[in-house]
């Protein structure tokens, strides 16, 4: 949304329309299926589910991540661990989601049992019952106590603790450090057939990935009700999501924060995908509980996804006409591999 308000994508000659808001996940991935959308902001495991699974089984490419991190576990105010949580209700924006990924990694960790089958009067103080939920409709939900928390990417946890009386339990990015969660994606013969322009569309965000690491304040403003209305929130809770993190000791006394040290931000921004990530993630998914298809998970190799579902020339010319990985204060070896951490 930042390339468009800000221009970027009209400097590198792009025509654009005015963004379309969709408020499911469903709904979007329909409409880029159909052809009503030709780049699109998805969770990144739901383009694997979207190329993979033989119910959609879509030429969709991975042409850049968005954002790294930016989301969080978010709760009501007397859950004190995640131990709390058993028995109770937890909603994810969507089953192909890092969310549900890295939710149940927790979960496991604490050895709770996740259901995604059964209703908030079926679980067991030992599990942790698991619901699908538009991500507008999450604060809300926190609010009238219909469930116990929430994990989503941002700026729903800043309105859950700003309107709903929810705290963050924990940062996503402080338990898998920069992990991708949105992606920038396109169809593979859009990018196979018109590659100047995919390259010009992915240097537009490139562009604007850049800006927001330096203008934080400034785009809360841009992209608020107050100015362009691209979100319909108010400046106030897109720039806690922008810009509170561990400048804010109580994250780091709660527990929010367990590694301050990683020195990351509650959202970040670097466009390479790395191999390693996508190689994890196929690996993550196959551990996680999904209602919907699973069998071809357990068909595919990490390796091979790495190679086929992300096309890297868009984003690897993009990167280097801005000056490479140095431009975004990443030392060049680790620009374009890394070794993933996920620690509790």
């Amino acid at each position: 949304m930042t390339s468009y308000a800000n221009d970027h994508l009209a400097d590198h000659g792009v025509s654009a329309a005015e963004p379309t808001l969709f408020r499911g996940w469903s709904d979007l991935a329909e409409a880029f299926l159909s052809d009503q959308v030709n780049v699109a902001h998805f969770l990144m495991p739901m383009t694997v589910w979207m190329r993979y699974g033989e119910q959609l089984s879509s030429d969709v490419n991975v042409v850049a991540w968005d954002h790294t991190d930016g989301s969080a576990l978010t709760v009501q105010s007397d859950i004190e661990s995640w131990e709390d949580l058993g028995g109770r209700t937890v909603a994810v924006p969507f089953w192909y989601s890092i969310h549900n990924v890295i939710l149940q990694l927790g979960l496991r960790d604490h050895n709770l049992i996740p259901r995604t089958d059964s209703s908030k009067e079926d679980v067991t103080d030992e599990e942790v019952n698991l619901v699908v939920m538009p991500p507008p409709d999450m604060p809300a939900a926190l609010d009238n106590g219909s469930i116990a928390g929430y994990i989503v990417a941002e700026p729903f946890n800043a309105i859950g603790e700003l309107n709903a009386g929810g705290k963050i339990l924990r940062f996503t990015g402080d338990i898998w450090r920069q992990h991708a969660c949105c992606v920038v994606t396109m169809k593979e013969d859009l990018v196979q057939q018109q590659s100047e322009w995919a390259a010009n569309v992915v240097s537009g965000i490139v562009d604007a990935q850049q800006w927001l690491r330096g203008n934080r304040n400034q785009a809360a403003q841009l992209l608020s009700s107050a100015e362009t209305g691209l979100y319909p929130q108010g400046p106030k809770p897109i720039n806690r999501a922008l810009t509170l993190y561990d400048n804010h000791e109580s994250y780091v006394e709660s527990g929010a924060i367990q590694h301050p040290e990683w020195q990351t931000e509650r959202i970040g921004f670097y466009p390479y995908p790395y191999p390693s990530y996508t190689k994890e993630l196929v690996r993550q998914m196959n551990e996680t509980r999904v209602e919907g298809e699973t069998a071809f998970l357990g068909e595919l190799d990490p390796e091979s996804v790495a190679e086929d579902l992300v096309a890297y020339n868009p984003v690897e010319t993009a990167l280097e006409q801005v000056g490479g990985p140095s431009a975004f204060d990443i030392q060049e070896d680790n620009g374009y591999r890394r070794d993933e951490t996920i620690q509790f």
